[in-house]
C-alpha cells in the first residue's frame, strides 16, 4: 500500500506556510497541529460584512466584496470545523440575520450566483446567470439551510423558511435533470444533518440515503485519466472508510489515494483542475492569486484525505 511520506507531508507544509492565506493556515493548523478554533474564526471574522454575510473573495473564484449565499455558506462551513469557539455567537448572529434579510433568496431557496459578481474579477461561473440558478441554487439552500437547523431557533421564521425549502427540494430528488456541482453534497448533508439533530419526524428522509447512495456511486468518474481535468472523484463525497458511500467504492477510492501520491510535484503541492478561461484575459493577475490560495486549501484537504486512510507514514 502506497503511502505519502514524512518527507513530502513536511514540504507540503512548509509551501502552506509559505503560502496560504491567514483562513486556510488556520485550517490546516487545526486539522494537523491541534490548532485553535478560535484563530480559524478570528481569520474568517475579516471576510464577514455588516450585514452579517460573508464575501471579499473568501471565495477565491470570485471576488466581489458584497455578501452572497454561497460565500457565507462556505462560511459557516468553516465555523462549524472550527468547533467550539467563543467568538461563534457573534459570527452565527451575524449569519443568520444575512439569511433573515431576504437579500438574493427567492420563494425556492438562496441564490447560487448574484448579481453584483459581474463587477469584480471572477471565473466565469460566478457570472450572474438567471438560468443557472434555478439549478445551482440546490446545494446552496440545502447547505444553508442545515446551518439554520443546526443554530437558530426552531420556533423562528428563518427556521420555518429554511424547512418550507428542504421540503421542495426532497420532493425534486428523484425527477429527471441536472442537480448542479453542489447538489449531490447538498443531499448528503441534508441527510447528515437530520440523522444528527433527529429531525426524520419532520423531514422524510426513509428514501433519502439508498437514492443519495445511488447518485453518488453514478457522479463519481471511474476513469481515472479524466482526473487531470474537472471531474468528480471520489473525495467528493468520501472522506474516511467510515463514510457510508465507501462500500462498493473501495477499488476506486483506492485508486485516488494511490494518485494523489503519485501526482504530488516534487517542488511543489497539487494544482487545480479549473481555469477562468473567457474571464482570464480580463483577470490573469487575480487569477494567479486565486490559484495560489486554492492550493493550500486543496493541500490541506488531500493530506486530510489521505491522512483519514492510513495512507501518511
Amino acid at each position: 500500500m502506497k503511502k505519502l511520506s514524512v518527507e513530502s507531508f513536511t514540504r507540503v507544509r512548509r509551501w502552506v506556510y509559505r503560502n496560504a492565506r491567514q483562513i486556510e493556515l488556520a485550517v490546516w493548523r487545526r486539522e494537523f497541529e491541534n490548532g485553535s478554533g478560535e484563530d480559524i474564526l478570528s481569520a474568517l471574522a475579516q471576510y464577514q460584512n455588516a450585514d452579517g454575510g460573508f464575501g471579499n473573495a473568501l471565495e477565491p473564484d470570485c471576488w466581489n466584496p458584497a455578501s452572497s449565499p454561497y460565500t457565507t455558506l462556505n462560511a459557516a462551513d468553516k465555523l462549524l470545523s472550527a468547533g467550539p469557539a467563543a467568538a461563534e455567537p457573534a459570527m452565527t448572529r451575524g449569519i443568520l440575520n444575512f439569511l433573515n434579510s431576504g437579500a438574493h433568496r427567492t420563494e425556492n431557496g438562496w441564490l447560487f450566483s448574484i448579481p453584483g459578481n459581474d463587477g469584480y474579477a471572477r471565473a466565469p461561473w460566478w457570472n450572474y446567470d438567471e438560468a443557472a440558478n434555478e439549478t445551482e441554487h440546490a446545494g446552496v439552500t440545502l447547505g444553508l439551510s442545515c446551518f439554520v437547523f443546526r443554530r437558530a431557533e426552531k420556533n423562528s421564521e428563518l427556521y420555518k423558511l429554511a424547512a418550507g425549502f428542504v421540503e421542495k427540494l426532497l420532493a425534486k430528488l428523484n425527477e429527471p435533470g441536472d442537480k448542479g456541482d453542489m447538489g449531490l453534497n447538498g443531499y448528503r448533508g441534508l441527510l447528515e444533518t437530520v440523522n444528527e439533530l433527529k429531525l426524520n419526524e419532520r423531514f422524510d428522509v426513509s428514501r433519502l440515503s439508498a437514492d443519495i447512495k445511488n447518485l453518488i456511486d453514478a457522479a463519481i468518474e471511474r476513469d481515472v485519466s479524466n482526473w487531470a481535468g474537472y471531474s468528480v472523484r471520489p473525495s467528493q463525497f468520501i472522506d474516511s472508510p467510515d463514510s457510508p458511500y465507501y462500500k462498493g467504492n473501495e477499488e476506486i477510492t483506492g485508486k485516488e489515494l494511490d494518485y494523489l501520491i503519485d501526482t504530488l510535484p516534487g517542488d511543489d503541492v497539487w494544482g487545480i483542475t479549473w481555469q477562468w478561461w473567457e474571464n482570464y484575459e480580463k483577470y490573469p493577475k487575480q487569477f494567479a492569486v486565486a490559484e495560489n490560495w486554492w492550493k493550500s486549501g486543496i493541500a490541506t484537504g488531500n493530506l486530510k484525505f489521505l491522512k483519514s486512510f492510513g495512507r501518511v507514514e
